[in-house]
């Protein structure tokens, strides 16, 4: 791991002198040897998925796992998209001339080596490397035990498209290890690696977050809630708690709970509950939610503040907004929330008491994404404070340094030629 982490961090410095072309150039290549490589990263995406399909895993790990044709072409395209896209690096954040005419710049720069430890997505490994290549970051990934054939392939073919090129190879590897040993090496490499990005469930970011000497930006677990306040309009409504919970809902941000104001519910929830029923959808609801449908199941304490991540919905009716709110408050995981309304003075009060990366007004909690959000692939979205926030683009694998430029000058005094 530490020769690993060694060989990245020689692969940044030298990523931190090749020009944004040289790395387009690169993320094109790797478009086109996904696309040429197609054949052995499938079956070996078939091996991975038969044998989680033995072990009994879940449908919703199974959807994750799965690569098709179209989703590797995706893939490709994520490259391709990167490759035309603004080059962060080296971008005036700001700047300024001082009154003795010292220049002031602020500029974006990579992070250096960033680390990624995600669960069974392979898209993530094309994601992330794509994403830090651009930004001019080296990758680290390490990846799920149950994904590790199809991110083994992944990583060859895209190691191979970048011995072609000025970009290093080693600015992608797979982190060695299949263990959580590997892991716990991965986060006690400060010094080495940069950042870790922990992309999963509520237990490994959590485990990461506690664990790691490296700074960690915490991509948080989504329990996302779509209130239908009592100003809402119901037909909207339904529509955006449709999409919010059934479009895709493995994903962190598909709706895991409905609150419904009770001057609404008689007319919303019957409704609701019919057609949440015939998407296949079970609720888990309070005593006022399942007295309008029989296939309601009583919910328990521990659905109030459940990513499901499956055709699940924790479900309840409130008296007020400002129930809503704290209700939100003590069970939301700060990921996005959404109200349905049409009084302004209720979605200015849902978006200023709510302490969340996302907030949405008569729109989807499927709008939390960088690419729905103009900001291009994203990395995954942050629900942390410091650094970044929400969905993470390229701008968010990047930092600032100032650059100072002057003729000179001395502190204390105007610049002046030497005697």
């Amino acid at each position: 791991m530490r020769d690993a982490a060694l060989a990245a961090r020689a692969a940044a410095i030298r990523l931190s002198t090749t020009t944004g072309a040289e790395r387009d150039a690169a993320l094109t290549a790797i478009a086109a040897r996904l696309t040429a490589g197609s054949g052995r990263i499938l079956a070996a995406n078939r091996q991975d998925v038969a044998a989680a399909r033995e072990a009994g895993r879940s449908a919703t790990v199974l959807d994750r796992l799965t690569v098709s044709e179209q989703q590797l072409e995706a893939l490709a395209g994520t490259a391709r998209a990167l490759a035309a896209e603004a080059d962060p690096v080296g971008e005036v954040a700001s700047g300024s001339v001082m009154p003795n005419g010292l220049e002031v710049r602020r500029i974006r720069v990579p992070l250096g080596v960033v680390g990624v430890i995600y669960e069974g997505r392979p898209n993530v490994t094309v994601d992330a490397a794509a994403l830090c290549l651009k930004s001019g970051n080296a990758a680290l990934l390490r990846g799920s035990s149950t994904a590790r054939h199809t991110n083994a392939a992944l990583v060859d073919v895209m190691r191979e498209a970048l011995a072609d090129t000025a970009v290093p190879v080693d600015a992608v590897q797979l982190v060695p290890g299949t263990t959580h040993a590997s892991v716990h090496e991965l986060m006690s490499l400060r010094g080495l690696v940069d950042v870790l990005v922990p992309r999963g469930g509520h237990d490994l970011i959590q485990a990461t977050v506690r664990d790691s000497m490296v700074p960690v930006i915490e991509t948080g677990v989504g329990n996302c809630h779509v209130y239908v306040d009592e100003h809402a309009d119901l037909d909207k409504a339904l529509a955006i708690l449709l999409n919010a919970k059934t479009q895709r809902p493995s994903v962190c941000n598909a709706a895991e709970s409905l609150l419904v104001h009770e001057r609404v519910a008689p007319a919303f929830l019957p409704r609701a509950l019919a057609a949440l029923a015939g998407h296949g959808v079970t609720v888990h609801g309070d005593e006022r939610v399942r007295s309008f449908h029989p296939a309601v199941v009583p919910a328990t304490e521990e659905d109030w503040g459940r990513e499901y991540l499956s055709l699940d919905l924790a479900a309840a009716v409130v008296g007020s907004l400002e129930s809503a709110i704290d209700h939100i408050r003590r069970y939301g995981s700060g990921h996005t929330e959404a109200i349905v309304t049409d009084s302004q003075s209720a979605a200015r009060r849902f978006v200023a008491a709510l302490d969340t990366a996302v907030v949405a007004v008569n729109a989807s909690t499927r709008f939390a994404d960088g690419g729905e959000l103009g900001l291009g692939t994203e990395l995954g979205i942050s629900t942390q404070k410091l650094h970044a926030r929400g969905p993470m683009g390229l701008t968010a694998l990047t930092t600032t340094k100032y650059v100072l430029v002057g003729d000179g000058h001395i502190r204390g005094g105007a610049a002046a030629p030497l005697p």
